[in-house]
Order: C-alpha cells, then sequence, then structure tokens
C-alpha cells in the first residue's frame, strides 16, 4: 500500500523541529547528559584546545604534496588548526561516548569491510560507484543551491545530473567534469546556515560521526524530501533497496578516506579534537562555496 506523503513529510519535519529544539534549549536531557557516563578515560587523555589560544603551538603550513591529507608533523606534539578559539562543546562526555561507539564500529565492521572492499575492487570499478552513488544525490543538491539563491551552480548541477545520467551512462562516469560542469556539494543543513541559523553546538550521531543541530536537522529529517529516488523507494515499499544504498555509500565514502584517517589517528595527540577540527573547517568551506579557505581537505566519516 502506498503511504502519504504528505502525512509522512509533516511528521518527520515535525520530528526535526522537536529534535532541534531539544537540542538546543538550555538545562535540556542532552545537557545534563554529562553526569551519565564515566569518561574519565577519555578526560584524562591530552587535549590539544586545552590550552589558551595564544598559547598553542604554532601548526607547520601544510606541503603542496598531493593526496586526500596533506602530511602532518611527525612529532607527538601535532596540534591542528582550529577555526574557532572555544571547542563549543557543551556535552564533550556523550560525544566522546558516541564517539567511541563510532571508532569500534569503525575498526571492526565498517573498516575491515572497506578495507576488504578497496582490496578486491580495481579503482576504476570504485570510482564508478562513487560517480553513480553522486549522481543519484544530484537533485539535492540542485534543490539547495535555488534555496539559497545560487542560481548558476543550481544550473551547473542541473548540467552536470542530465551529462552524466545520459552520457555517462546512468551516472557511472563523470563526463560532466570533463566538459566544465564541476561536482560540488549542498545539503539543507547548509541552506540554514546561509539563511543564518547558527550551528548551535558540536554533536556526534552514533554511525553518521560529527555533526551539530542544525546539520543534524538536515540530514535526518528534510533532505530525503529533496531525493526522487529515496521517495519512489519509499513509496512503493522497497526501502530494503534504501538501506542497501545507504550501506554501500557508506562503505564506498568510508573506503575513499580509510587510509588517511589510519594515518591521522595514529599521528594525533587526540584524535576526538582533531576530527572535530576537520569537521568544522569542512563545513566552513562548503557553507561559503569555496570562498573561505580551510587548511584541512574535505575528509568525511560516517554514513551521509
Amino acid at each position: 500500500m502506498k503511504r502519504d506523503v504528505r502525512s509522512n513529510g509533516i511528521s518527520r519535519i515535525s520530528a526535526g523541529v522537536l529534535l532541534l529544539a531539544i537540542l538546543c534549549l538550555p538545562g535540556s536531557a542532552f545537557a545534563r547528559a554529562s553526569t551519565i557516563y564515566d569518561m574519565s578515560r577519555f578526560l584524562n587523555e591530552p587535549h590539544p584546545f586545552t590550552v589558551p589560544h595564544a598559547q598553542s603551538a604554532p601548526v607547520s603550513p601544510a606541503p603542496s604534496a598531493p593526496g586526500l591529507l596533506a602530511e602532518l608533523p611527525e612529532d607527538d606534539g601535532y596540534v591542528p588548526p582550529a577555526i574557532e578559539a572555544e571547542a563549543n562543546d557543551p556535552i564533550e562526555p556523550v560525544n566522546r561516548f558516541f564517539f567511541g561507539f563510532n571508532e569500534l564500529f569503525y575498526k571492526y565492521l565498517l573498516g575491515p569491510v572497506a578495507r576488504g572492499y578497496n582490496a578486491v575492487t580495481p579503482e576504476p570499478v570504485r570510482g564508478s560507484v562513487r560517480n553513480f552513488l553522486s549522481n543519484l544525490k544530484l537533485p539535492v543538491v540542485i534543490v539547495n543551491d535555488l534555496l539559497q539563491g545560487e542560481v548558476k551552480r543550481g544550473l551547473k548541477a542541473t548540467g552536470r545530473l542530465v551529462v552524466n545520467t545520459t552520457v555517462g551512462v546512468a551516472g557511472l562516469f563523470d563526463v560532466a567534469e570533463k566538459v566544465g560542469l564541476e561536482k560540488h556539494s549542498e545539503d539543507f543543513g547548509q541552506t540554514l546556515a546561509v539563511w543564518g541559523v547558527g550551528e548551535g553546538f558540536y554533536l556526534v550521531l552514533p554511525i553518521f560521526g560529527p555533526s551539530n543541530p542544525r546539520d543534524a536537522v538536515g540530514k535526518l529529517f528534510v533532505d530525503g524530501y529533496f531525493d526522487p529516488v529515496s521517495l519512489y523507494l519509499e513509496n512503493t515499499d522497497q526501502d530494503t533497496i534504501s538501506y542497501v544504498l545507504m550501506g554501500v555509500r557508506g562503505v564506498t565514502d568510508y573506503a575513499n578516506v580509510v587510509e588517511d584517517l589510519d594515518r591521522l589517528r595514529e599521528q594525533s595527540v587526540d584524535f576526538y579534537g582533531t576530527m572535530r577540527s576537520l569537521y568544522r573547517q569542512r563545513r566552513a568551506g562548503e557553507i561559503s562555496n569555496g570562498r573561505e579557505e580551510t587548511a584541512i581537505p574535505n575528509i568525511d566519516i560516517g554514513i551521509k
């Protein structure tokens, strides 16, 4: 039986608004949650953001060597660059709990699957899979471009969708890139930021990873309504295919950065603090459409 799209949509958006209100409410259960878990093992670890900004160790400029991650200093005193004077992480104990849960998930489940995928799948095939999944998400990019008033970028994304879906064989080949239609990413969290909605506090989601209330609402409750493939599968009782696509996306995304993340994990004094800084810099660059330069390239963990 087909579902009522309008009723389902209102319920999901209402849930998103309620979640945002709860997360941002001072003194809420999230703000008090630091008393629930014993996080002494995490909190006793050295933290790169516990010293005043003026006394932070200088960061060596990243070299121009190619690769997803710039080479990091080899000494154990590496301090990742911060884009804010304060961490803005009031529920850090709870975030560290879920960060630890995610690390176990990546180490024992997603990591081995991603490494196995890299080992048995040739790079051209992995590239085609990434292209196909990226092409499926282009309607989300287009709608958010238009909501942000970025008409030219929306037209470029539309051109990518048309060219890659047709000439690129359902998106398996990125023909659009070769004709000057470069790839870019947009989501409803970025749209809210353009509209003036603040990010709120730092938040680590189970499985999905680094986020904040604004981006979590966009990712979990809104962007799905801009995705015609997801809507079609949902309203034809083919949710299993949606879950499969989500799982494949998670594996391919993590497989694309797993080695760099392993190296970063080994070189970081506090991997949690490093990933927090990386996420904020990446989001700042995405929201400004690249007008704000960041020291660290785009790195994603978790399932988009």
